[in-house]
């Protein structure tokens, strides 16, 4: 039986400046180039909410344009062997951090850097070109965009209005090992199966094209119509928004059919997938 068990309070911490991720080759941390230490703090807390859940891992430290100190490095060191985990690598876009690495024994992954067309090169001019334009103009008194006329008229302006941006989608080839941690907002979409251990959160739907045996996380930000799908549903735990459904001996048959959960009547529901056209908020197949 599935039963919806309180609050889930990990939603805020997904607000955090610290991101740990899981990769095929292990995890990766990726720091904020400014408050590093305020971010180890974090990263350090959720480790300790964890013990023992990415123990026997190794991880990829990702600094972005910042070139940390060897004390930094040397602290992210440690709070992760707390947890069990080997800090393998460093990377960033600057190759200044190969020598922080080389320095403490560790390895150095470069990042592409991405280079502008003659084209794109000529567009950073423009822009460039019409900032002065606007500040000259305003510097007249003038409007910062000239205003035309049609016969005289002023010509009427478009109105404009917000269009909200679709979640996009996060696409994973591959098997999530135990310890490894997939965070999106938005979609989810893993072609592969969900060990135990393994996490999935996403703001919006989480969509497993194999065996979901681990943690998945749906709608995330609070988002109750959020689901979650999956070829085998077997999971050790199922979060849509602030509600949270535990494994409770369910019957593993030879060929469990492609099952959906939702939430319905302030619980998690699991509805197999030709079945869901029919499930309403007023009727929940049993």
């Amino acid at each position: 039986m599935w039963k919806a068990q309180g609050f889930y309070s990990s939603v805020r911490a997904e607000r955090r400046v610290t991101l740990l991720r899981g990769r095929r080759d292990g995890l990766e941390v990726t720091l904020p180039e400014h408050a590093v230490e305020h971010a180890l703090d974090q990263l350090e807390a959720r480790l300790a909410s964890q013990p023992g859940f990415y123990s026997g891992s190794a991880a990829v430290a990702n600094f972005g344009d910042a070139v940390p100190e060897a004390e930094v490095v040397e602290r992210l060191r440690c709070i992760l062997a707390c947890a069990g985990v080997t800090l393998r690598a460093l990377t960033g876009t600057s190759e200044a951090i190969a020598e922080v690495a080389a320095r403490g024994g560790l390895e150095f992954e470069s990042h592409p850097q991405v280079k502008l067309s003659a084209a794109a090169r000529s567009l950073v001019a423009d822009f460039a070109g019409a900032r002065q334009d606007i500040a000259e103009r305003r510097s007249r008194g003038e409007a910062s965009v000239p205003r035309q006329r049609l016969d005289g008229k002023q010509s009427r302006q478009t109105a404009l209005r917000l269009v909200e941006a679709l979640p996009s989608t996060l696409y994973h080839r591959a098997t999530l090992r135990g310890g490894q941690v997939l965070h999106h907002t938005g979609n989810v979409v893993v072609v592969g199966d969900v060990n135990p251990g393994a996490e999935l959160i996403a703001t919006g739907d989480v969509v497993v094209f194999g065996r979901l045996g681990g943690i998945a996380h749906a709608g995330a930000a609070g988002d109750p119509n959020a689901r979650i799908y999956a070829v085998e549903l077997l999971p050790t735990q199922l979060r849509i928004a602030t509600y949270i459904a535990a494994e409770r001996g369910r019957v593993r048959r030879t060929a469990l059919p492609p099952e959906a959960a939702l939430v319905r009547d302030g619980q998690i529901a699991i509805v197999p997938l030709e079945r869901l056209a029919d499930v309403s908020a007023d009727n929940v197949p049993s």
